[in-house]
């Protein structure tokens, strides 16, 4: 194997983001003496300008906090529920079996924004206007457009033309689809930011006041009564091929504020790993470890094929789980303790057998039983013009690969600073392939709510104030009660695939951390993906093209599907670590795309 990237370690600070001018963004906040937290909110708020195509400021976040004043880890919830007028019988009335991928009913209440201001609020030290500062700098100024970028905007070009004509107006300057590098500008997201920051600092002089008044200014005030009135007035066209109301009010906005909560824990190796919740598919992060803790992956040596072939089946074991079991537990009983039980584990660690299991079924903890919401099919239409097919996608991805590899849909940003502090966030949705943008604002609205089912009885069925299930899943890892790792990645449902081969790379085989996010990766296809059309590929494992050709082989023997995809295409783990040994900082992102940077100071 080859690493394309050196192992980055320093005495003081590391950061790593999917987009280098986050990174970026994040290492000058540290030297202007912030902390951690501070660094990820302004690498967060960049990443909203930067990557338009894959997040925003209507859309949501999930992170991960380890503070070294406390010692402990903590998950700040920045998926919002679904509109108190979201129900299972409002889109039946509409003829509608399933949410769509698009336009403005799959939103939910907007997450990022106010998640990344309760992380300021109460782990940073910094003022609002000093983190907002390089986001409005970057919408104002202009930015060097990503080609994953201008690709999804020329091929969303006549959509924007005929149906979204502010969306038109904000990415075909000029009326044309800019090209990859050109310098792109969003006026108005800098004028929205740069009014929060003047209504915060009108509130008052103190820190923890202004950020509690832009929260308002979003939440209550001006931003929330642009959404409301556009979409109380306003017919968008979505997926099914019609034009609907959005379902989210000013009311749902208000109502909502982001939690911190306590994470899921579990010991492997003496390492402690803690997970966000099964409102996320986190904790199937955690069931992969349990279910590999008897197996010795080190005797089968990394990306072996009985490597490989145990790490599948762990995967569909925990996959058939969180299908089956997971949602919102203020709203459902989620048997996350029976889940994670060393009985019930040990149980279903025994299934894993030499061959691939052609029909892996979720498990009864505590005898419980539920089941997997196969989604059926739906034909295209064969004169449907290329941009109605991206539309029905409910991943922000236009091309055939991204969509198989899921390589470019969300973002990451993870932080450890001087004192041991160390956050990492994932942040998506609002991205700007599958929702208009909303009139003055300068932002589209997240679609998360498509993965929520409008099937009756299923922990993860649609109700009003129900967070939909996310994909977005941090992780951080004490060793000895110090802080060690935190990493995340894009990649939907892949992430917590993707990340536990970093994860075990650098903890059970020694490898450096940025060799560990360039090893060779892979994935399961099995299951229903939780974005519209909810494909799925039973048996199919997806695998990087530079795995040994002997183990792809083996693998197909042993009764595994195998799509084999180009080199480098499955992720783009960004992590940061303390080195035990030295005490350096580390800090290391995936070559993968060609975007994704590291820093160390």
């Amino acid at each position: 194997m080859t690493v394309l990237r050196p192992a980055l370690s320093g005495p003081s600070a590391g950061v790593a983001s999917t987009h280098w001018l986050a990174a970026g963004v994040g290492t000058a906040i540290l030297d202007q003496g912030g902390n951690a937290f501070d660094a990820a909110v302004a690498a967060g708020f960049a990443l909203q300008v930067v990557e338009p195509h894959s997040n925003g400021p209507g859309g949501d976040v999930t992170i991960a906090v380890y503070s070294r004043s406390t010692g402990t880890v903590r998950i700040i919830c920045g998926q919002g529920p679904m509109p108190q007028a979201a129900t299972i019988a409002a889109f039946a009335g509409l003829g509608l079996d399933h949410i769509p991928a698009s336009g403005v009913l799959p939103a939910s209440v907007p997450g990022a924004f106010g998640a990344w201001l309760r992380l300021l609020a109460e782990f940073g030290t910094m003022p609002l206007a000093s983190v907002l500062e390089p986001a409005i700098g970057y919408a104002s100024r202009g930015y060097p457009l990503l080609p994953s970028a201008a690709q999804t905007i020329a091929a969303m070009a006549p959509l924007f033309r005929q149906e979204w004509p502010d969306s038109a107006r904000v990415y075909l300057p000029g009326g044309e689809p800019p090209a990859a590098g050109s310098r792109m500008h969003n006026g108005e997201l800098a004028a929205t930011l740069e009014w929060i920051v003047h209504e915060a600092q009108a509130a008052s002089g103190e820190r923890e006041t202004q950020i509690a008044a832009a929260h308002s200014a979003f939440y209550q005030g001006f931003v929330a009564e642009a959404i409301d009135g556009y979409l109380r007035t306003t017919k968008v066209f979505d997926s099914t091929g019609r034009r609907h109301h959005g379902l989210l009010s000013a009311d749902d906005l208000a109502a909502w504020q982001p939690t911190v909560e306590e994470p899921y824990e579990l010991s492997y190796h003496g390492l402690s790993v803690f997970k966000p919740g099964p409102w996320t598919q986190g904790p199937a992060f955690l069931q992969q470890l349990a279910l590999l803790e008897g197996h010795d992956l080190r005797g089968m040596g990394l990306n072996s094929a009985d490597y490989v072939h145990t790490r599948v089946e762990a995967a569909k074991l925990a996959f058939a789980d969180r299908e089956a079991w997971y949602g919102d537990p203020r709203h459902v009983q989620v048997p996350m303790d029976a889940l994670l039980a060393p009985d019930y584990t040990a149980l279903r660690g025994s299934l894993i057998a030499s061959d691939s299991a052609l029909n892996p079924q979720p498990g009864r903890p505590d005898g419980r039983e539920s089941w997997i919401p196969w989604a059926e099919p739906a034909p295209t239409p064969a004169d449907e013009p290329a941009w109605m097919t991206n539309l029905r996608s409910g991943l922000p991805t236009v091309s055939s690969v991204a969509k198989r590899a899921g390589a470019g849909n969300t973002c990451t940003i993870a932080v450890v600073d001087g004192v041991g502090n160390m956050v990492v966030a994932v942040p998506s949705g609002g991205w700007l392939k599958s929702s208009p943008v909303i009139p003055g604002l300068g932002f589209a609205l997240g679609t998360r709510g498509q993965t929520a089912l409008l099937t009756e009885g299923h922990p993860n069925s649609l109700a009003p104030g129900k967070r939909p299930r996310t994909t977005l899943s941090p992780t951080i890892v004490l060793r000895d009660g110090w802080p060690f790792l935190a990493f995340g990645t894009p990649g939907g449902d892949q992430q917590d695939q993707w990340t536990l081969q970093t994860f075990l790379a650098t903890t059970q085989f020694g490898l450096d951390l940025q060799a560990a996010t360039e090893t060779p990766t892979f994935h399961i296809d099995h299951f229903p993906q939780s974005f519209a059309p909810r494909a799925s590929r039973p048996g199919t494992v997806v695998v990087e093209r530079s795995f040994d050709p002997e183990v792809i082989t083996t693998l197909g023997q042993r009764g595994h599907v195998l799509d084999v995809v180009p080199e480098s295409t499955l992720g783009k783990v960004c992590a940061v670590g303390v080195d035990p040994t030295t005490g350096f900082r580390l800090a290391a992102a995936g070559a993968r795309g060609r975007q994704a940077y590291a820093m160390v100071r």
